[in-house]
């Protein structure tokens, strides 16, 4: 006998109680996909991170991607430090990493690193909420690398367009390859490598749309699932009728080094 899908108020309800600290996505697992970029950003840290004396990680979230690359780092850099502004993700990322010799700080609300002058040879990021270039550029030491992924410009607005409705080109318009390139140089950087990638997302049902929003806050700004039921039980229902909901995100992976000179 053929099984009842499950309903729109147990999917939402399953989202709604699911915890959304850190950067573990395996909630996700069977509900929703997203194919990885070809460059493998995690593996290609730990090859970096081989190579630094002092390394920095901003914001790290819950710790788990500098955790996968330092678990494949056979000789770890001599200091290790990273920031995580949102404390639920600052404890987690400390639990995690403290074992790996990482210290994890709380940087400034106005982007201020509270590190001195010149203090890493490799800065990473994956996904940082705003890289602040000119920070960036100064706790690097001369000949340091800048090794990031980030979000790109409109990723994932099919999604963010269900809720929002049409929204302007340049909406997120900073986050594009070419704008933050520019910010790079400007703060005295050298971008010596860029590779951008858009990458299909999958949605099989409307609580993987709930928890997703619910962890990645600044897609839907003040999203809840009381101001926006019309638009899920709309998206519920097309799910339903016509299968996985399909997005595409952005993603650039952003190699820059501070100049031996500056």
């Amino acid at each position: 006998m053929p099984t009842e899908p499950p309903s729109y108020e147990s999917l939402v309800a399953e989202a709604e109680s699911a915890p959304t600290d850190g950067w573990d996505f395996s909630w996700f697992e069977g509900r929703a996909t997203e194919a990885r970029p070809s460059w493998g950003y995690a593996v290609s840290l730990a090859g970096r991170l081989a190579r630094a004396d002092a390394a920095l990680d901003l914001d790290t979230g819950g710790g788990e991607v500098m955790d996968f690359a330092l678990a494949r780092t056979a000789t770890p850099p001599r200091v290790l430090a990273a920031t995580e502004a949102w404390p639920p993700n600052a404890a987690r990322a400390t639990r995690l990493l403290r074992p790996r010799g990482v210290v994890v700080v709380t940087p400034a609300g106005d982007g201020r690193l509270p590190f001195p002058d010149a203090a890493f040879d490799l800065v990473s990021s994956r996904h940082p909420v705003t890289p602040h270039w000119r920070e960036i550029a100064r706790v690097l030491t001369p000949g340091g690398t800048y090794f990031a992924q980030h979000v790109g410009h409109r990723s994932a607005f099919e999604l963010v367009e269900e809720f929002l409705g049409p929204l302007p080109d340049d909406v997120s318009r900073a986050r594009h390859p070419d704008a933050e390139s520019a910010a790079a140089k400007e703060a005295g950087l050298d971008v010596v490598d860029v590779r951008v990638e858009r990458l299909r997302m999958e949605f099989h049902d409307v609580g993987a749309v709930v928890h997703f929003l619910r962890k990645v806050v600044w897609m839907v700004p003040g999203f809840t699932v009381a101001r926006y039921e019309a638009e899920l039980r709309a998206l519920h229902e097309r799910i339903g009728a016509e299968g996985p909901f399909v997005a595409y995100s952005a993603r650039h992976l952003i190699e820059a080094r501070r100049p031996l000179a500056g």
